[in-house]
């Protein structure tokens, strides 16, 4: 079979100003960027007399990943797909992938086999800048402290209290931490480190932003610092917001690209979602809600990280709930989940299978805490038997969950024809969608909200607080902080904040190590376990398989 890579330089691509037909843009509408990238000028984007559909939104989530692969990006794709295909209009909103993770275990986050959006080897790598820019961004709030360290200091800022870190687009833990302020005797040596580009702030408020006022607000409360008497200094009291914010000026900008079979598709923004709140911009979500009968857009990870995000983060800005999410899941990962070991995953196995379903169960259980339909994909994969299958087709039954198999990747949108009809009928069923519901009131103290989540969403018995999160649960009260939502910084790979525990554990504590202020965002994160904001690049990284043969780019994305 044919490469993602090869399959996608063999589309036939549209150019990017016909694309922008098919959702009313004409050309003073985009800013191209070569035949077929653009980004939608703000003033189309933002005018809702022009664009004033009621369109549906459509969650895509999935069971906690593993390696053996849920395909929850092709998924999204294809699903969009389908609509369009059954007559109706559909957008596609997702995230831009960062070249950390392209360059690392993960591959590239375009989806893949006949359901992608291209230019995947563009998107993939540096795209239209957007996460250059966001660098550039925090960096620059970065030399705006230790330049008002060197220059007097009169904020009187405790080096020693500087939360803020710099960025980096790449997976380099060599520099998780570091000390700054050495290269000559008038500046102030101090700790610092650096986080990946996507688990910075700056990228959160991008994409909580509703537009430029509204995203200049936001970077002025963000948190760089605390004082000598333990005061927060923000970027507001560095004076450099105005600054910042032109920096991201065309960044907040959304792009619009295409998948094989010319779905519109927006991708803007890309926070993680085991660090920060793993869901695309909301000026992408809004705008295509407004210009479409459906948008399929998708929350990283499983329903424990992205999808509650989505719903107590994103959905509190956007003001939208989804009216039907669905799980994505495959017969490999589920057998992982099972016990299985990874190197004889193509081989059948109905006991290792039955077990792993309970890892899809609980993520099902996520989805109805907040009142919302859900349909299970089932990702088909060529070693899946008609005996598995069937399985996890009993199980369906049993529980009156709603699932469909997804051949997508193979197909396209043919193959996702069962599963669009699956969660149209859901959507219908539920067509006022009243009864959707958050999982937390905001009145709630910070150590409630935690423990609704921990509980609730990941199942654990237990929630404990480090001695120095239990001081900044009482100082952040103090200081009104209280508020917010909560953005819980766990692994993605289970269910509790150890990433060796698959399947579906019970009776387990939920360590709560570190709180961290996103004023600009809007949320408190809750860090736990070992999660790292700069993460690594494995032993032999995608990277490895990248080239140029013939004057040509061949490898795997």
């Amino acid at each position: 079979m044919k490469t993602d890579l090869e399959i996608a330089q063999a589309a036939k691509m549209l150019p990017i100003e016909k694309i922008a037909e098919k959702i009313g843009l004409d050309k003073s509408d985009i800013e191209t960027y070569g035949p077929y990238k653009a980004k939608i000028s703000l003033n189309a984007v933002l005018d809702k007399s022009r664009y004033n559909k009621d369109g549906r939104v459509i969650l895509v989530s999935a069971i906690n990943p593993t390696p053996a692969g849920e395909g929850k990006s092709t998924t999204t794709i294809g699903l969009g797909d389908a609509l369009n295909k059954l007559g109706y209009k559909a957008m596609v909103a997702l995230r831009e992938p960062s070249l950390g993770p392209v360059m690392g275990v993960k591959g590239g986050a375009a989806g893949g086999g006949y359901s992608q959006v291209v230019p995947m080897e563009d998107i993939n790598l540096h795209f239209t800048g957007d996460i250059h820019a966001v660098t550039s961004a925090n960096n620059l709030i970065s030399a705006v402290i230790d330049n008002h360290l060197y220059q007097g200091n009169s904020l009187k800022i405790d080096p020693n209290k500087v939360i803020w870190k710099r960025a980096m687009d790449m997976n380099d833990r060599a520099l998780r931490s570091i000390t700054v302020g050495l290269s000559s005797r008038k500046e102030t040596p101090r700790p610092d480190g650096f986080d990946i580009s996507v688990a910075s702030e700056v990228m959160a408020v991008l994409c909580l932003s509703k537009n430029l006022e509204d995203l200049r607000r936001r970077l002025e409360k963000m948190v760089v610092a605390y004082d000598v008497e333990e005061r927060p200094v923000t970027v507001a009291d560095l004076k450099v917001a105005g600054a910042v914010t032109m920096l991201l000026k065309d960044a907040i900008k959304p792009n619009l690209v295409q998948s094989l079979e010319n779905t519109p598709v927006l991708i803007h923004g890309g926070p993680f979602a085991n660090i920060a709140h793993g869901c695309n911009s909301v000026i992408a979500t809004e705008f295509a809600s407004r210009a479409s009968e459906f948008i399929v857009t998708e929350a990283g990870f499983g329903a424990d990280l992205g999808m509650e995000k989505f719903m107590d983060i994103k959905s509190r800005v956007l003001g939208k709930k989804p009216s039907a999410v669905v799980i994505v899941a495959s017969i490999r990962a589920m057998k992982l989940h099972g016990g299985m070991d990874k190197k004889t995953l193509g081989e059948e196995n109905l006991e290792a299978l039955e077990k792993g379903l309970e890892n899809l169960d609980k993520h099902v259980e996520n989805v109805k805490f907040f009142n919302v339909p859900s349909v299970v994909a089932l990702n088909r994969f060529a070693s899946d038997t008609e005996a598995e299958i069937d399985l996890v087709r009993r199980w369906s039954e049993r529980n009156n969950q709603a699932l469909a198999l997804s051949e997508v990747f193979t197909k396209g949108s043919t193959g996702g024809i069962e599963l669009a009809k699956k969660v149209l009928d859901l959507i219908n069923e539920n067509k006022d969608n009243e009864d959707a519901s958050l999982l937390y009131n905001l009145d709630e103290s910070i150590e409630a909200k935690i423990t609704t989540i921990a509980r609730k969403i990941y199942g654990a018995a237990k929630v404990e607080f480090s001695d120095r999160a239990k001081m900044q649960l009482n100082t952040f009260a103090q200081l009104g902080w209280d508020k917010l939502p909560i953005c819980m910084a766990k692994t993605p790979l289970s269910l509790t904040d150890d990433a060796k525990i698959l399947g579906r554990p019970r009776n387990f504590t939920i360590t709560i190590r570190e709180l961290k202020p996103s004023l600009g965002a809007g949320f408190i994160v809750a860090l736990t376990g070992e999660v790292m904001t700069m993460p690594g690049l494995p032993k032999q990284g995608a990277y490895e398989n990248m080239d140029v043969i013939d004057n040509k780019i061949v490898g795997l994305f």
